[in-house]
């Protein structure tokens, strides 16, 4: 299928197929729709809430706030996105945050060890907890559900047994600012016209991020061409490059009018880069592809699966943790109940960035993209005073309507091979 490599990296398992057009740039395939499509939904739904709250959605403080208040589940999708493409999934993330937080309150405020030796030793429990979870999914051959179910469990109890069932805080200062800082002004303020003052530094940066994505999607075109791939017609190319520009340059322009970059935001960016670098570039992460689309062809390939699948659960631990240190340090408290119903929110961010149910297909940006408009959509609602039970009826809505839209696009798939 032609879809392989654009919606979810190539495969090594299998060859990618020629795309169906002669010349006139790629055609509009289901694949191209699975991946475009969640874009154009997150775009409509901004522009939805953006009209429903009189633009109160997209004020500078609002914007910083779905940041801020999302960072966590982001972080977690990251995580989650990986082992789903693999064909498995992990109910233990809430579970593991909340452990993994209440871990680092104990040596952080009870036992007043530093931060630069507390966080560490966070991340290395976190990561205990994949090995312990992977080793049973991959080389003891039980199913990943059954594994992260009984993990929601076990680790839930861990958490209150360290905390004792209550709070445990306050945090440092230090730890606070990673959850709620944001990055100081470096060259003062420049003035913007009616939009008012906003720093210097975080628009400078905005500018460069925005020169970066040019120059990777031209170099990307390039070596299409230089391949003998089609590719879009420049002036669509430029349209396509320009509408994301667009946005990032007008969040980033909001984020310097209200307190510069958050640093979770940095924190996210880095994530973010580096997992799309590790998915579409590194052999592991095209193994991750392989397992996920087709478990014997990649067996057969030499993929070591049990170990590629180990790591995945391991690295899902480490995240689970950075997710644990940022949410207690957020609320300044570490408490039992945190982290309840994060990983569903993870695996949805998932499924509605055009992950596949059935694994081999989806994207980092993609999951986040999806976070964003899980993000979106609560905070939105919130501005609009709608009761909880609404804010979940359309999340859920949401979710249905993203795998429908998953399953017919591989019916049409199909179709189109017959």
């Amino acid at each position: 299928m032609a879809t392989t490599e654009s919606a979810a990296g190539p495969s090594p398992a299998t060859p990618a197929a020629p795309s169906p057009t002669t010349g006139r740039g790629p055609a509009f395939v289901p694949g191209n729709l699975r991946q475009s499509g969640i874009y154009i939904a997150f775009a409509l739904i901004v522009l939805l809430f953006t009209v429903l709250t009189d633009g109160g959605l997209l004020e500078a403080q609002n914007l910083s706030n779905i940041i801020v208040q999302n960072s966590y589940i982001l972080i977690l999708a990251i995580g989650m996105i990986l082992i789903i493409i693999a064909g498995h999934i992990d109910l233990s993330a809430g579970s593991v945050v909340a452990a993994t937080g209440a871990f680092s309150a104990v040596l952080m405020v009870e036992h007043d060890v530093p931060w630069g030796v507390a966080i560490p030793a966070t991340l290395l429990m976190g990561a205990a907890i994949g090995a312990w979870q992977g080793y049973w999914v991959a080389y003891f051959g039980i199913p990943a559900f059954i594994v992260t179910l009984a993990g929601m469990l076990i680790f839930r109890a861990v958490t209150l047994t360290i905390l004792g069932n209550q709070g445990i805080g306050p945090f440092p200062d230090d730890v606070r600012s990673l959850a709620n800082g944001f990055l100081p002004g470096y060259l003062g303020n420049v003035g913007l016209g009616a939009l008012g003052g906003a720093d210097l530094f975080t628009l400078i940066v905005g500018v460069l991020l925005v020169l970066c994505v040019f120059w990777v999607q031209w170099r990307a075109r390039a070596a299409r061409r230089g391949y003998g791939q089609p590719v879009d017609p420049l002036p669509l190319f430029v349209a396509k490059v320009a509408a994301p520009a667009v946005v990032m340059m007008f969040v980033v322009v909001q984020l310097a009018r209200f307190k510069n970059l958050p640093w979770v935001l940095i924190l996210l960016g880095v994530l973010a880069v580096g997992y799309s670098l590790l998915t579409s570039r590194a052999v592991f992460g095209r193994h991750i592809y392989a397992i996920g689309g087709n478990l014997n062809a990649a067996t057969l390939s030499g993929v070591k699966v049990k170990s590629v699948t180990f790591w995945i659960f391991v690295n899902m631990g480490v995240l689970a943790a950075v997710a644990g240190i940022i949410f207690a340090g957020r609320l300044n408290q570490a408490g039992p109940t945190a982290g309840t119903n994060f990983e569903l929110d993870a695996i949805a961010a998932a499924f509605i960035g055009g992950a596949a149910v059935q694994g081999g297909v989806g994207r980092v940006v993609g999951a986040i993209t999806g976070g964003l408009i899980m993000g979106v959509i609560n905070n939105g609602m919130s501005l609009l005073g709608s009761p909880s039970e609404r804010v979940m009826l359309v999340k859920g809505l949401v979710l249905l309507a993203a795998v429908a839209f998953d399953v017919w696009t591989k019916r049409r798939a199909g179709a189109s091979a017959r």
